[in-house]
């Protein structure tokens, strides 16, 4: 059982965000990466460094300009007068067809949906390593592995094509799910952190090759909030190959096991050969984020609920924040789906 993480995925270290207008300490901190390395251990997975794929994967998902902004805007930003340590937005376009502009500060605008995805001088270092990461980890599948994990970190599922957001800069899922698609799999993700997985859904939105499915709070009232409701289906080729299962807020194993039955037949109905889970440990009832009351041993009965649909399984590491039983959650979903 392999598992991918590299230490450099280390060096992004967010120093806040905003919450209700009040800035606040970043929960998506270096230290989740070494509780989730030894969950995934106790787990069983032997954890390897990733290979380097290049930028080509990446930008098979993301646009060139997105990329380029990623790449030099913290060094842009700092040569600002009085700019901030981290770059973040404080204007934003009113629709993305607006024209491009070339400040530091229209750019952080376009390119970021908002503050809780701030760049530091690491961040692109980081984030281009744990889409390695993810690469790697598919690459396993397609060796054999009947269950791959990935520890992406930074996470990546609320990252759109061009666009920034919810801690996220490349859309690790995204970018595995195209690479399997390109060897010729089947591929369906499976989103099932607290949060819908908006990044993902608007990448594939208008595609009919890849089923994007998440299960998670409900939005009118939880992040993202204008995504990831039930009557969004996908558009033009797209068209019925999203399926979106919001929960009330509060709902625990039993109701989320209930929505993982029609997400799984949804995802063998499609003719998937290769699963990718975005794997969000934030549906916990403990995480500092929360959403939902997921139990550890609902996790144990989801991943082998995921097992019993018998498909070679890649597990994309998105949110799920510090607490006590974090690295003990992410042990209780790998082993239940290695031991169904």
């Amino acid at each position: 059982m392999r598992a991918f993480f590299d230490d450099r995925q280390m060096k992004h270290e967010p120093k806040g965000r905003l919450v209700a207008g009040v800035m606040k300490p970043s929960p998506e901190e270096p230290e989740r990466a070494v509780r989730l390395k030894r969950g995934a251990e106790a787990a069983g997975y032997i954890v390897e460094a990733p290979g380097d794929y290049g930028l080509g994967p990446i930008a098979r998902i993301h646009d060139p300009a997105y990329i380029r902004f990623l790449e030099t805007i913290h060094e842009r930003w700092a040569r600002l007068d009085g700019a901030s340590e981290e770059v973040m937005p404080n204007v934003h376009p009113a629709n993305r067809t607006d024209s491009y502009p070339a400040s530091p500060v229209g750019l952080a605008g376009f390119h970021m949906a908002d503050t809780a995805c701030p760049i530091g001088p690491d961040t692109w270092f980081s984030a281009y390593w744990s889409a390695q990461a993810a690469l790697s980890a598919a690459d396993a599948l397609m060796t054999g592995e009947r269950g791959a994990y990935a520890l992406c970190r930074p996470p990546g599922h609320h990252a759109f094509a061009d666009l920034a957001g919810g801690f996220c800069y490349l859309n690790n899922s995204a970018i595995a799910a195209e690479h399997l698609t390109r060897a010729g799999r089947r591929v369906a993700i499976l989103d099932v952190d607290v949060h819908h997985g908006n990044g993902t859904q608007g990448i594939f939105y208008s595609r009919g090759d890849v089923l994007t499915v998440s299960i998670h709070a409900d939005p009118m009232g939880f992040y993202p909030f204008y995504w990831g409701h039930a009557h969004e289906r996908g558009e033009g080729a797209g068209r019925g190959a999203n399926l979106n299962l919001p929960l009330a807020r509060g709902q625990g194993d039993a109701e989320f096991l209930d929505a993982l039955s029609p997400a799984l037949a949804q995802i063998r109905a499609f003719g998937t050969d290769a699963l990718v889970i975005a794997l969000g440990l934030d549906a916990y009832e403990g995480d500092p984020l929360k959403g939902l009351a997921v139990t550890t041993e609902g996790f144990a009965r989801i991943g082998a609920a995921i097992a019993e649909a018998g498909m070679p399984t890649l597990f994309v590491q998105e949110g799920g924040y510090l607490s006590k039983a974090l690295e003990h959650n992410l042990t209780s979903v790998l082993g239940g789906f290695h031991g169904a």
